[in-house]
């Protein structure tokens, strides 16, 4: 079973992050993709809230995971939803429609913020990273 994830923030190619490397190093890159979300800024990272208003885009890179179970138990750690994370989590992880660049779809598993958004930057853009 083909296992897709979508990405975006720390964790896309362009991130330069450690663990945007170990990803890279155990995935195969598909190509750029969209979400209908909106990105806010959490910290020095984004989080990521679904929305079914016209024009809520978030931007992102999508993978297919080599070895799934394993790695995504790696990043639901980094994450802050894994077994021995704070309650509640900060993300969860869900399967969510992404929008490839050629128009085609696919499901993928998103790392959604799971806390209050209220007092937080949203990014209008949809990009974390700056093209």
């Amino acid at each position: 079973m083909t296992v897709h994830l979508f990405v975006y923030g720390t964790l896309m190619r362009r991130a330069r992050h450690p663990m945007a490397a170990m990803l890279a190093a155990n995935a195969d890159f598909v190509g750029e993709g969209r979400y209908a979300g909106r990105l806010y800024m959490i910290s020095h990272y984004p989080g990521v809230v679904p929305s079914t208003m016209a024009g809520d885009v978030v931007f992102g890179d999508v993978y297919v995971l080599r070895h799934p179970s394993r790695l995504l138990r790696r990043l639901d750690v980094y994450e802050g939803s894994g077994p021995l994370s704070q309650k509640p989590v900060q993300y969860v992880r869900r399967l969510q429609t992404i929008a490839l660049g050629d128009g085609k779809t696919l499901e993928a598993f998103v790392y959604v913020y799971n806390r209050p958004i209220a007092g937080l930057t949203r990014i209008r853009s949809g990009r974390f990273l700056r093209p």
